[in-house]
């Protein structure tokens, strides 16, 4: 990641100026607060962070591993592509007050390019591939359902490649992975790959986006 050959940012984030369609199926909104948690895979997980940790109705993200076994959870064995895990943010937030298919939107719109399969931007490998890992089976359905209208309206020119897997383990990442972008403003793989993710979440969703605040 930022020790990596920076390329030029091939997402679609950095180009989309409009967000793609809502979700036509989703969560209906509880009238009182409470806390869910999702899981995403979309390349690095700085990037990840760095856009979710900025939306209103988030409580809390942690950058981590997913997809493989606790005794492979390390950064050292997860790079070497053979762990199974990916790359994944953990993020708690108030279905009172943001749906898991408005989180999805953001996901799919300016967290990442989900037509990209094994890599995003200048991280190629299977740690870096785009995962939806369901906590519920309300989940999955609000996540294939939406992939499906996406891919029926056509909306990114190329099938969407995004896994729909159920979670089996998140495991945290190291402290020095936490906040890594907001810790790191001037790393030139922050400034060329995510920083143009979090000016997408603010133009696409501008109702949505709140300034970084550490939970």
């Amino acid at each position: 990641m930022g020790w990596r050959m920076v390329t030029m940012n091939t997402s679609v984030e950095a180009d989309r100026k409009e967000p793609i369609p809502a979700a036509a199926y989703d969560a209906v909104k509880p009238a009182k607060p409470g806390h869910e948690t999702a899981v995403f895979a979309g390349g690095c997980f700085w990037g990840t962070q760095a856009v979710f940790q900025r939306v209103k109705g988030v409580e809390k993200t942690t950058a981590g591993y997913a997809g493989g076994s606790a005794s492979t959870a390390t950064y050292s064995q997860v790079t070497t592509e053979t762990t199974g895990h990916a790359e994944s943010l953990e993020i708690v937030f108030d279905p009172a007050k943001i749906t898991y298919g408005q989180l999805l939107r953001i996901f799919f719109s300016a967290a990442h390019d989900p037509t990209q399969l094994n890599r995003q931007g200048p991280d190629v490998g299977s740690s870096y591939r785009s995962v939806i890992f369901y906590t519920t089976p309300e989940q999955q359905k609000i996540a294939a359902a939406y992939i499906a209208q996406l891919d029926g309206e056509k909306v990114f020119g190329k099938p969407i490649v995004t896994q729909v897997v159920p979670l089996k383990g998140f495991y945290t990442g190291e402290d020095y992975h936490q906040d890594y972008a907001e810790k790191n403003p001037n790393n030139p793989y922050i400034q060329v790959c995510d920083v143009p993710k979090i000016a997408a979440l603010k133009a696409q969703f501008p109702d949505l986006f709140q300034d970084y605040k550490k939970h």
